[in-house]
C-alpha cells in the first residue's frame, strides 16, 4: 500500500518531519523551523546488493530521557510515501493517550516491493503480478544480519520486536512466524495475502503449530470485506482453533466495513491496542 504525494514541496516538508532537517536550513527556505519525528539514514545491503533507507520514529519518551529503553516495531512498506508518517502519527497518538506502550518504529523503504515481500511460487498467476517474486528469504536476513545490529547500535531498544505489515507485507508477517519464528515476539497482518502460491502457508499452518516448541509469540490477523483475502483468513484462523497450542497466541479480527485499501490504519489502531496495551498500573508486567 502506497500513498501518492502530488508536488514535491509536498515531499520536501514530510522528508523535513522525518528527517529533522537543521532549523537553520528550513528558515533560509522559510521563516518556519522544522518538526523532527525522528530521522532516517541509509544502510548498504551487501545480503541484498543495494542501499536501503530506514525511516525511524521514535515517542517522546524516548526523547525526554538518555537512559529510557524502548522495543522495536519494524514496518515494511516504512517509506515517506508509503505507510510509515500514518503508522507513525497512530503510535504517536495511542503512546499519547495511554493505550499502546511506547515503541520505537523503524519504517523499511521499498525498493522492489514484489520481490522482497513474497517467497518462490509455481502459480502462474502470482508470476504474472510479480516478475522477480521470492526474495522473501534474502529480505529476512537483511533484517536479521544487517538491518536488526544497526538498529540495536544506533538506538537505545530492549531486546522485544514485533513486526506489522499490509496484504503482501501481511503475507511477509504470517510467512516469516513459520519459516523464523525467533526473529520477532509479535507478529501483525493485516490482509495478509494468504491467497499467494496456491495458499501454501495456508496448508502449512496446521503443521507448524503442531510442531512449534519455541519461546512465545504472538500473532494478530485482521481481514477486509475483499473476499479471496477474507476467506483465507477464516481459513487460517480455523487451523489456529483447531491446532493451536499456548506458546501462540493469536487474535483474528475481521473487520468487514473495510477494504483492501482502508484496512491498514484502523487495524493497526485496534491491534496496537489489543496487543501492545500498557500493563495495569501496580501489576508485576
Amino acid at each position: 500500500m502506497s500513498i501518492k504525494y502530488n508536488s514535491l514541496k509536498q515531499v520536501l516538508v514530510l522528508l523535513f518531519l522525518v528527517v529533522g532537517a537543521p532549523v537553520g536550513l528550513v528558515q533560509a527556505q522559510s521563516k518556519d523551523a522544522a518538526i523532527a519525528i525522528g530521522n532516517t539514514f541509509t544502510l548498504e545491503s551487501k545480503i541484498l546488493g543495494e542501499t536501503r533507507r530506514i525511516n525511524v520514529y521514535y515517542p517522546p519518551a524516548y526523547i525526554e530521557s538518555t537512559t529510557v529503553q524502548l522495543p522495536a516495531l519494524y514496518m515494511p512498506d516504512g517509506g515517506v510515501a508509503e505507510d510509515f508518517l500514518h503508522v507513525a502519527g497512530l503510535v504517536q497518538v495511542l503512546v499519547g493517550n495511554g493505550t499502546m506502550r511506547p515503541f520505537i518504529l523503524v519504517g523499511i523503504e521499498n525498493t522492489e516491493r514484489r520481490r522482497d515481500l513474497t517467497g518462490p511460487t509455481t502459480n502462474e498467476e502470482d508470476k504474472k503480478i510479480a516478475l522477480r517474486a521470492g526474495g522473501s528469504a534474502a529480505f529476512r536476513r537483511f533484517i536479521r544480519q544487517e538491518l536488526m545490529p544497526q538498529i540495536r547500535q544506533r538506538y537505545r531498544t530492549t531486546t522485544e520486536t514485533a513486526i506489522v505489515g499490509e496484504s503482501l507485507a501481511g503475507l511477509f508477517v504470517v510467512e516469516t512466524l513459520m519459516q523464523e519464528p525467533d526473529l520477532f515476539d509479535t507478529y501483525l497482518a493485516f490482509d495478509p495475502s494468504l491467497w499467494w502460491n496456491n495458499k501454501q502457508l495456508v496448508k502449512q499452518a496446521s503443521s507448524f503449530l503442531q510442531s512449534y516448541t519455541g519461546k512465545a509469540k504472538t500473532l494478530y490477523i485482521a481481514t477486509s470485506s475483499e473476499p479471496r483475502i477474507a476467506t483465507d483468513g477464516r481459513q487460517f484462523a480455523e487451523i489456529l482453533q483447531a491446532t493451536t497450542k499456548p506458546a501462540i497466541s493469536w487474535h483474528f479480527e475481521p473487520m468487514p466495513d473495510e477494504t483492501h485499501s482502508t484496512i491498514y490504519h484502523p487495524a493497526a489502531q485496534k491491534a496496537f491496542r489489543y496487543v501492545f496495551k500498557p500493563p495495569v498500573q501496580g501489576s508485576a508486567k
